[in-house]
């Protein structure tokens, strides 16, 4: 299909609850601001907007972020929420507006343009629910409002898009950098369903083929109406409208043609293909017999502290604990549901081993058993805590903290995995470290192959150590690119610091397993993958393709 870009001039227009027992319904959340405060100076404030739950008491864990707009005081985030709502339950939530200043992940060293508190049960209520901006003191921000929609989803089907443009208008000089901008019509007007990523200098663009949840698209209705506009991006926020298109999603998978007469146009777009799937969940493919495979890598460098000194990271109190085991515990054991034999790699990395004291990444277990080598999993995360007790006494804590070689171990068995051709295994590595990456390109470079895989990365940063490498590497705003210009599939690292979760195992669990069901639902529905098994075994139906 090919749409006739109508100039500028002519346009008219989450984790489960603790203790939740009972049935969920999902719900998006999708929000917007206007009038913030304007905190630069020789620019517009450049905004993202955090979600925080309230877990338990007064302990709040962050749930998410949008992504930053740059140099925009009136900003529609593209990246929404998902949210599992309870009617019989109170779900605190709390957004956070702020002018990103920096490239770190840290949000305290940036400008606070703003909070709302509020629960999920009246944003459902109200469907839509505009509301005005508080600073930390309950004094207005300015004239700041935040908006937020929110609808059920019910409806599993998406939009598989591969988009280009000819002969767009040329904004400055000669060369336009163009993006497009996907609307659904709503009661109240349109709201943003999808923003691509800026082709630069480019008047003949080929965006990375992507897509949209008919949820988000249409509301499932494919008679509805669709805006597409084409913007020439500007650093400064004031972009340039290069001209805009209606239609329907039924108008687009039956090829039909858009044009005008007696008007020059701005450009041609393009949809080379389109293609509407229902796709599976994360529970789909759970109860469909999908293994999650856990894997645990610990930091053993000297930078940790003589374990025998209460100083020492690995100290462990007479309580049993540290905040080692803590993260172990807690992520371990939402993770252990999940898989059927409950047998966890464990591996310690950092450390000079016996007998010959190299210092070499190694199985936790080979330290306290006459088993054989090849067997390097313990039972249960009581066997991790276990083998992490039993074998702290036998190591010298050494250096350094090199993340590659256990990343590439774990990617061998992801890759076996995805050999299988069935969305059978998926694999979960952890890890807990203390301080700053020493082969950061070679882990970046690890990562980057990792992405095409069944895997996650999980980094808990323990201590208080400068964590910004593990915070470039969480790259929730652009995706991680290798030292060698190799873009990341997708995003699979989720870095969370051990000590804004003092006291509060369940909000540590929830805040890094929040991102992984749809990481495993989106990897496995992006290769087409089915689960083992079900009540259905052939694939979702394809409702229709324009190819």
């Amino acid at each position: 299909m090919c749409v006739i870009v109508q100039p500028a001039a002519m346009a008219t227009g989450g984790a489960p609850m603790p203790g939740a027992t009972q049935m969920a319904t999902k719900v998006e959340l999708t929000i917007s601001c206007e009038n913030l405060m304007d905190m630069d100076v020789f620019s517009k404030s450049d905004p993202l907007c955090a979600l925080y739950i309230n877990s338990t008491g007064s302990h709040w864990y962050e749930f998410g972020r949008t992504e930053m707009i740059l140099n925009c005081l009136n900003p529609k985030f593209a990246k929404k929420f998902v949210l599992d709502y309870y009617f019989e339950m109170v779900q605190r939530l709390r957004f956070c507006v702020y002018d990103i200043d920096n490239d770190t992940y840290d949000l305290s060293d940036d400008d606070f343009l703003g909070e709302l508190e509020c629960t999920l049960g009246q944003i459902v209520s109200n469907r839509q629910m505009t509301r005005p901006l508080r600073l930390k003191n309950n004094r207005p921000a300015g004239c700041g409002t935040i908006t937020i929609t929110a609808e059920e989803i019910t409806d599993n089907r998406v939009a598989h898009f591969e988009v280009a443009a000819r002969r767009l208008d040329k904004k400055y000089l000669w060369w336009s950098d163009p993006f497009l901008e996907f609307y659904k019509l709503t009661e109240t007007g349109w709201q943003l369903a999808h923003r691509t990523e800026v082709m630069y200098n480019n008047l003949n663009p080929v965006w990375t083929p992507f897509r949209i949840s008919l949820r988000s698209l249409c509301g499932g209705d494919v008679e509805k109406p669709i805006k597409v506009e084409c913007y020439d991006h500007r650093y400064n926020g004031s972009h340039a409208l290069i001209g805009t298109f209606k239609t329907t999603l039924a108008e687009i998978l039956c090829e039909r043609k858009q044009t005008k007469k007696n008007y020059k146009n701005s450009g041609v777009l393009c949809v080379k293909r389109c293609q509407v799937q229902k796709e599976y969940t994360f529970l789909d493919y759970i109860m469909g017999g999908c293994q999650i495979n856990f894997t645990i890598a610990i930091d053993f460098t000297g930078s940790n502290g003589d374990p025998k000194s209460p100083q020492s990271l690995h100290y462990i109190n007479p309580e049993g604990y540290n905040e080692y085991l803590t993260a172990i515990w807690a992520v371990g054991n939402v993770i252990q549901d999940y898989d059927s034999n409950k047998m966890f790699p464990v591996f310690g990395f950092g450390a000079q081993v016996p007998p010959n004291w190299q210092t070499v990444f190694s199985s936790l277990k080979l330290f306290n058993t006459d088993e054989l080598l090849l067997d390097v999993c313990v039972a249960g995360i009581e066997g991790v805590v276990d083998a992490y007790q039993k074998c702290l006494p036998q190591l010298k804590l050494w250096g350094p903290t090199n993340f590659s070689p256990i990343i590439k171990h774990v990617s061998c068995f992801a890759r076996q995995a995805l050999y299988q051709n069935m969305a059978s295994q998926y694999y979960v590595l952890l890890i807990i470290t203390d301080g700053v990456i020493t082969d950061m390109d070679q882990t970046r470079a690890a990562i980057v192959e990792a992405s095409r895989l069944p895997m996650s990365i999980i980094i808990v940063g323990v201590g208080g150590a400068d964590f910004s490498a593990m915070e470039f590497l969480d790259s929730d705003d652009k995706l991680l690119r290798s030292p060698f210009g190799d873009v990341a599939a997708r995003d699979i690292v989720q870095f969370v610091p051990f000590r804004e979760f003092q006291g509060s195992s369940v909000a540590l669990a929830q805040s890094v397993l929040a991102e992984l069901p749809d990481q495993v639902a989106s990897f496995f529905n992006s290769y087409k993958l089915k689960p083992p098994r079900g009540p259905d075994d052939a694939r979702p139906p394809e409702y229709s393709t324009l190819t």
